[in-house]
Order: C-alpha cells, then sequence, then structure tokens
C-alpha cells in the first residue's frame, strides 16, 4: 500500500514534467447512438423513453474489466450488487424486477450483439459479457423494454467492437489485492477487407472471503466483413471456463459483524463449489434491400454445470439435488424486417420481426453425502430433460411527425416448459406448461425546442418463472406447475434536456403494479419452493447528468429513488406479509458520482463516489437490514505513445475510507445466510503494451 501511495503522491511531479500540450481528445459524447429500443441507430436523445448508453472509455478507463458492475454503476435505475461471490455472479436489478434472484441475473434480458445471453425463461449471466472486447454497453428501462419479451425490467445490451484499422497485438497484465491477477492477450485490426479481434485472458483470485477463491479464463474471436456493397456479416464465438470456483454462502447477521472475511462453516463442511464450461457460435447478418433493411442473427452453444450445495446430507432436497450437474445445449436466432413508408408523412418506419430461442438441459441431482463425507457426488436422486422454448412475433412503428415522435409496439410472447423425467422411483414427475402473453407498449415524445424533450411511455409485461423457480412443488418432488406468471403494468414520464453544448439531463418518473408477483413459498433444508403473491407497487424517479465541465473536467452523476412495496396481504414461508412492506434486496435510494480530470492527452485520473441506502432482506422486513454507506474510490490511467508502441498504466483504490458494508444481500434465504460483505480498501496496478504493425 505504502508503494502506491508514494504513486499517488508523485502524480503532480510526473504532470509538471509532461509536454504541456493541452488534450486533444474529443469531448464528452452527451448523444450517443443505440438501436436497444428502436431495433436502428438513434440518438438517446429523441428516443421516448429511458434508454443509456456506456462508451468504450467509460467501460475500459481505469477499471478493471473484470464485472459489469464496473459499468453498470453509472445507471439510474439499475443497482448493480457485486456478491464477491464468482459462483454466484453479479445480482442486477433494473426498476426492483431481479433483485430476488438468488444466483446470476433474472428478471432483465441479457444480449450480446444482438444475441441473447440469457435463456427463454429469463435467467442469465453477466459473466458472459467479455468487457475487454465491448465497444459499448446500452441499458433501456421501463415500458419500451417490454418488447422484448418475458423479462420486464429491462435490457442490457453489450456490443462488441469491429476489427478496423493496421492490425495490432497487445499484453495486459494487472495484479491487486486477494491475490487478484489478471493476464489478457489481444489481436485486432482489418486485412483484405476483413476486420477481425481475437482476445484470451485468465483471471484468478483468492477472494476477498475465505472460501471465495477463482479461476476464469475467457476467450473471444469476431471476424467482420462486407460480402458485398448492401450487406454486413459477423460472426462471433465466445467462451467461458470456470473449474472449482469456491462459494462462501451468505453470511448470518452476527458472523458478518464479527468478521466480514469469514464464511459460514456449512460451506467449509460440503466443500461448497461450482464449474462452469460455455461455449457460444453466433452470426450476424444485414443486408439493405432497396430502402429496406433485413437483420437476421443465429446462435448455438453448450453450457456444463456442476455445482455442490450445502444441503443436508439425507434430507429429501439432497436426495434430489444436493449436486447439481446438467449440459444444456441452447440455439435460436431472429429475422426481422425494417420498411420505411415512404408515403406517409414524416418519417416512418415499420418493423417486424420474429425471435426464436430454445436452451435444453441434461440434468441430473445427486447427494452429496456418502458413507457420512460431504461435499463428495453420491447416489442419484434427479434425471430428467428439462426443455425451454419461446417463439415470439413482433411488430414496432417508429415515426417521427414534426416535432412529434411515436413508438409503439406489440409482441406475443410464448414460453413453453416441457419436463421429461427418467427418475421415476418417486413417482413420474413428466409435464409441461406453456406460459403466453401479448405485451403491448407506446411511447410519445414532442419536442418543445430542439434542446427540450418531453415524453411519456406506456406498456404491459409478464415474467415467467424460471426453471430454477419451478424446479420444486411444495406438495410433491417434481415441478411446480401450478405456478403463473406476474403480469405487470408500466407508465413512464420523462424529460430530455441540454443544457448549452456541454451538459445533458434526464429525469425520469415511473410508476409499475405487478399481480402475482412471484415470491418465496418455503425454503427448508436446502429447497425453495415459489409461489404468487398479490401485487405489488413500485413508485420512482431517476436522473442521470452528464457534463463536460472544461477542456480538462468532466462530471456524470446517476440518481434513483425507488419506493417498492407490497400493495396486498399474503402468506409467505410460513408468515404473514403486510400491505405497505418493502421489497427486499431493492434500496430506497442509489447514487453514484465521478468526477473525472484529464489534464494531458496521455493521463486522465477520477473519483467514483456510491451512495446506497439500506436494503431488506426478507419479505416481513423484521430481520436486519443490510445498512445504507457510501464508499469512494479513486483511480488513474497513463499512457505513452513511442512510433509502433503504445503503452497504458492502470492504478485504482477502491474503499478509499475503508469502510466496511454488506454488499449484497440474498433475498429470503431459509438459513437466514442473507449478507455478502463487501471489501475493505483495496489497491490495483496495472500495465500493458500495443504494437501497431
Amino acid at each position: 500500500m505504502k508503494t502506491f501511495t508514494r504513486l499517488t503522491l508523485l502524480l503532480p511531479g510526473l504532470l509538471a514534467l509532461s509536454d504541456t500540450t493541452l488534450a486533444d481528445d474529443a469531448p464528452l459524447i452527451l448523444d450517443p447512438s443505440v438501436v436497444t429500443g428502436s431495433r436502428s441507430a438513434s440518438p438517446t436523445f429523441d428516443l421516448p423513453y429511458s434508454v443509456d448508453s456506456i462508451s468504450h472509455e467509460q467501460i475500459s478507463d481505469g477499471q478493471l474489466g473484470i464485472s459489469a458492475c464496473e459499468a453498470l454503476s453509472r445507471v439510474p435505475g439499475l443497482v448493480v450488487q457485486n456478491r464477491q461471490n464468482y459462483a454466484q455472479d453479479l445480482q442486477i436489478s433494473s426498476r426492483g424486477f431481479g433483485a430476488r434472484s438468488a444466483f446470476g441475473v433474472r428478471g432483465i434480458k441479457l444480449m450480446a450483439d444482438g444475441i441473447p445471453a440469457s435463456t427463454p425463461d429469463g435467467q442469465g449471466q453477466a459473466a458472459t459479457f467479455n468487457l475487454d472486447t465491448a465497444e459499448r454497453i446500452e441499458v433501456l428501462r421501463g415500458p419500451a423494454a417490454t418488447l422484448y419479451g418475458s423479462n420486464a425490467g429491462g435490457v442490457i445490451q453489450m456490443f462488441s467492437r469491429n476489427g478496423e484499422g493496421p492490425p495490432r497485438i497487445g499484453a495486459e497484465t494487472l495484479v491487486g489485492s486477494d491475490g487478484l491477477s489478471k493476464h489478457h492477450l489481444t489481436a485486432e485490426g482489418a486485412a483484405n477487407g476483413a476486420g477481425f479481434v481475437l482476445d484470451a485472458s485468465r483471471m484468478d483470485t483468492d477472494g476477498y472471503r475465505d472460501h471465495s477463491s477463482a479461476r476464469r479464463d475467457q476467450t473471444f474471436a469476431k471476424l467482420n466483413f462486407e460480402p458485398d456493397d448492401d450487406s454486413k456479416l459477423a460472426l462471433i464465438y465466445s467462451s467461458l471456463e470456470q473449474n472449482g470456483t469456491q462459494d462462501p454462502l451468505g453470511q448470518k447477521w452476527a458472523a458478518y459483524k464479527a468478521d466480514p472475511r469469514s464464511v459460514d462453516p456449512a460451506a467449509l463442511q460440503y466443500n461448497t463449489r461450482k464449474s462452469i464450461d460455455h461455449q457460444q457460435l453466433g452470426m450476424n447478418y444485414e443486408r439493405y434491400i432497396g430502402d429496406a433493411t433485413l437483420q437476421v442473427n443465429a446462435y448455438t452453444g453448450r453450457r456444463s454445470v456442476i455445482q455442490y450445495l450445502s444441503i443436508p446430507g439425507g434430507t429429501p432436497a439432497d436426495k434430489r439435488g444436493g449436486v447439481v450437474d446438467f449440459d444444456r445445449k441452447f440455439y435460436g436466432g431472429s429475422i426481422h424486417w425494417l420498411q420505411p413508408i415512404t408515403s406517409a408523412p414524416g418519417d416512418l418506419t415499420l418493423i417486424t420481426g420474429l425471435d426464436y430461442d430454445r436452451s435444453q438441459d441434461d440434468r441430473q441431482g445427486y447427494s452429496n453425502t456418502v458413507n457420512g463425507v460431504h461435499g463428495v457426488k453420491g447416489a442419484l436422486g434427479r434425471d430428467e430433460i428439462d426443455t425451454a422454448t419461446s417463439l415470439d412475433p413482433f411488430v414496432q412503428v417508429n415515426w417521427l411527425l414534426g416535432d412529434w415522435t411515436l413508438q409503439a409496439g406489440l409482441r406475443h410472447s410464448t414460453l413453453k416448459m416441457d419436463v421429461d423425467d427418467h427418475f421415476l422411483s418417486d413417482g413420474n414427475d413428466s409435464g409441461s406448461k406453456t406460459y403466453q402473453k401479448n405485451t403491448p407498449s407506446v411511447s410519445v415524445m414532442y419536442a418543445f425546442t430542439p434542446d427540450l424533450h418531453g415524453y411519456v411511455s406506456a406498456g404491459k409485461g409478464f415474467e415467467t418463472p424460471t426453471q430454477a423457480e419451478s424446479a420444486y412443488s411444495r406438495t410433491s418432488n417434481g415441478f411446480n406447475f401450478a405456478l403463473k406468471p406476474s403480469v405487470s403494468k408500466q407508465y413512464e414520464v420523462g424529460l430530455k434536456a441540454r443544457i448549452g453544448q456541454d451538459t445533458r439531463l434526464n429525469a425520469a418518473l415511473f410508476q409499475i403494479t405487478t399481480e402475482d408477483e412471484l415470491v418465496v413459498a418455503q425454503s427448508k433444508d436446502g429447497r425453495t419452493t415459489y409461489q404468487n403473491a398479490g401485487r405489488t407497487l413500485r413508485r420512482g424517479f431517476e436522473l442521470g447528468l452528464e457534463s463536460q465541465l472544461s477542456d480538462h473536467w468532466s462530471t456524470s452523476l446517476a440518481y434513483t429513488r425507488l419506493q417498492a412495496t407490497y400493495d396486498s396481504d399474503f402468506i409467505g414461508n410460513g408468515k404473514a406479509i403486510d400491505k405497505g412492506n418493502y421489497l427486499p434486496g431493492v434500496p430506497q435510494t442509489t447514487l453514484f458520482a465521478e468526477l473525472n480530470w484529464k489534464p494531458r492527452d496521455w493521463v486522465s485520473t477520477a473519483i467514483e463516489g456510491m451512495y446506497r441506502s439500506k436494503v431488506y432482506v426478507e419479505d416481513t422486513n423484521q430481520q436486519s437490514a443490510a445498512p445504507g454507506y457510501s464508499v469512494f474510490n479513486w483511480r488513474a490511467r497513463f499512457e505513452q505513445k513511442v512510433e509502433h508502441w503504445t503503452f497504458h498504466q492502470t492504478l485504482r483504490l477502491d474503499n478509499l475510507l475503508d469502510r466496511q458494508y454488506v454488499g449484497s444481500v440474498i433475498v429470503g434465504d431459509g438459513n437466514l445466510r442473507y449478507y455478502e460483505a463487501a471489501p475493505g480498501r483495496s489497491w490495483y496496478a496495472g500495465a500493458g503494451a500495443e504494437y501497431q504493425f
């Protein structure tokens, strides 16, 4: 730590020795274009709903390139909780949707280069995003997101960069607290009319908490070219491999307070861990046919997971799945047609499309205890083929008429779940369930002035149970086919303003009412079952601000106020849940702020601050809430160019004030292990070099 303190103190001297030429980089881009929502490139300022774009610089400048939380924390409406647990991945919620997820991301559509990173039932993993290759990340929230299917909370879509310019190769090394290291190799550019991006990285960490070490290998390859003057084609391959990732589980309140690095004894007793092998191949094709545009994508892949849980040995839940082992095959595609209507007044485009997604799990469950030895694969207790299939046609209209902008659409979402039970000793649990719903959305914007736009947006969405949530019934060992989808009505009103040439402000008020919210019915002996509750009500306000204060200074701010409550009484997990109780996992206030200083074209440094109010951990709101907290981070990046070489260095200090706080919560955990501690003060340093041919 002393070394990095000295480097920080040397920064003014380094600046004094540098060339006094002012930075010639482009200023902060206040009106980026996005395709999420409108399905064709449009400036965010002209779209009648809440959508943000995170630039390549914001993703990479002084960041570690390890977790999507590094970039997504700057988006209002999102709550990104880093579990510090690579076995369970990030928890991301959008306006309260997804906060209940016990692992990974649910209730939010994850996509990469137009290809789903979520299964048809709505479960995804943000770790599949390769941040080292990201050109931008687009985040859509509110009613317009319902046009993307049964993930009502929003859409998070990452776009990788195309290979452009002279070929170049690079290498980078990063080290930091808790045994963190990341080694990264890349090659990209264009040759003979084709662009290419090749990327490989390995990340190792001991973890902040005990029993939380991980190794993650990622590879990425992309080939982009233009077969002719009217078409574009991209082929994309990606993989993620994590072997033996340790799972420290959550912490009980007393254990967290006594030692934030502690691990629950059950994690050690059962050696809780998870291995993932994920591979995916995709294709994007776009062709201009007269005034129209044809967009086609297709993908296929496989995912293997084996996970050792801490379910008590010998319990019914252990016999069915103390060890989870599945091999997943997934594939799908989409076809979209964008047709301008030249005979109509203004600028009118009609979009029609069809999205198809399918995943099939060859799933086994084993006991995790053999002859009194825990954490090993025992007797087979579950053997089935689980299939989820969605086929969704949609139609959408984008219409610019004078000062008015209209976007409206209708999607017919269908999800079919099939269970083919091959383990019949405890009864045949085969069956199927089909969920379907029409989800309309309409958004209207009016330009009061060229620099002040106001809009209203409304939509209806639905959210199906995931296969994990349907896995157990309270009355049998089989699937819970009695679960219904939750149905939401969403309303939003907002303003978008440009203040001068250097400041952009977005503000939105929203209300969401939900029927049949999915909640925990019972959590006991490692088995969690779900039920449909009554109504919920979410009301909130979002504010986003970005400003280029001067040639050298810029700032950004993201503020969210969200009141998320139950709007009816119900019985959950054997307890009375009163109307007015707060939804667990959803803070009422979140604030992100950043001040960036770039005094020269070869150096940038910034201070980041984040505030999050307390978070309830279960539906009764009686257990200790995770307290609110404020944390501050500092980062710096240096760059030098010498002929064909470009060198860069990164320094980062997180949690500058060494604050002890709960970084994330596990909602409704039946063992009262709700809390996951965040690291104290942490340091990171990296260096890299790139050679351009």
